[in-house]
């Protein structure tokens, strides 16, 4: 949904039309998202090149007949994220509650243990939805780290989004100068780390049986200010469309003490793990291995 090229015009009426979506009931939400399967997939074809080659490289061991079964899976996915995005735009406090639940005492434990965390997650479940929860269900106080788009309507559509229930959002280049300033409670901050980064930069690892770089910026961050680092998956609840459920784990509550590389090494074992078990769900159109990790970087680095 990054709508780049749109004059005020075109971006005032698509924005105001997303607005009267989000109205509708989820009933005829999920119908629209049927629509939108059928022409984005089913006549558009839309990235179905980029999800086929993804699901064929991750999984290998895998029919031809079991990978349709996932990517149609995933189409459906795909769209119902569309529609819930936009219901999220104006649903109520007890809408997000009930759309996604789990067990987050540990997080309760930690604010009164006065820690500051680090909280992770993949593109998996529905990420909006596990941002509002994030700054409406956790005590502490929840600085979302995004990326900033680059249309100025559909941007301020997402801030607008994102902080309705008070979370800080903070772009990536900017979280260090967020966390220096003085807080008078713990935080947490809360961030999606599967994306494609700068593979100069990258740490590489083995991913779903492809040659992955990963962010560094995670274990950076949580050194530098000695934060627990937590991993929460978000699983789809079966048979009940728009459901989702949330487990938390714990990486390390000791960063500064792991060897280098070993927390984004957990996280991506973790994810690993977590589509392995439900395959469908994860953002498969996105052009997660683009880049190749460069020449002068030994293809058998290890953790240090």
């Amino acid at each position: 949904m990054k709508f780049v090229f749109m004059n005020p015009t075109l971006s005032r009426i698509l924005f105001s039309s997303l607005n009267l979506v989000s109205r509708l009931s989820w009933k005829n939400a999920f119908r629209l998202s049927d629509i939108l399967c059928w022409m984005l997939f089913r006549i558009g074809g839309y990235r179905k090149k980029v999800i086929w080659e993804n699901l064929r490289n991750s999984f290998p061991e895998k029919t031809d007949e079991e990978l349709r079964c996932i990517a149609s899976d995933f189409y459906t996915h795909f769209t119902d994220l569309i529609v819930e995005t936009i219901k999220f735009r104006t649903a109520s406090p007890e809408c997000v509650k009930e759309r996604l639940q789990g067990d987050i005492s540990m997080m309760d434990n930690l604010y009164c243990s006065n820690t500051n965390i680090i909280y992770l997650m993949g593109h998996r479940g529905n990420w909006e939805l596990a941002n509002l929860f994030s700054s409406l269900c956790f005590t502490h106080e929840c600085i979302v780290v995004y990326r900033p788009l680059q249309n100025q309507a559909s941007d301020q559509w997402f801030l607008d989004l994102r902080t309705r229930f008070g979370a800080i959002l903070v772009p990536m280049d900017g979280i260090f100068r967020e966390l220096q300033k003085p807080r008078n409670k713990p935080y947490v901050v809360v961030l999606a780390n599967d994306q494609s980064p700068n593979p100069k930069t990258a740490f590489w690892t083995n991913f779903l049986h492809q040659d992955t770089g990963v962010f560094r910026g995670v274990e950076t961050i949580a050194r530098r200010y000695n934060l627990t680092v937590l991993y929460a998956d978000f699983s789809k609840v079966a048979d009940k469309r728009g459901y989702y459920h949330v487990d938390i784990s714990t990486i390390t509550m000791t960063p500064k003490e792991e060897r280098n590389n070993e927390i984004l090494e957990r996280q991506i074992r973790i994810l690993e793990k977590n589509i392995n078990h439900q395959p469908h769900n994860w953002l498969w159109s996105h052009r997660r291995w683009k880049h190749k990790r460069p020449e002068m970087l030994k293809p058998e680095q290890k953790l240090a």
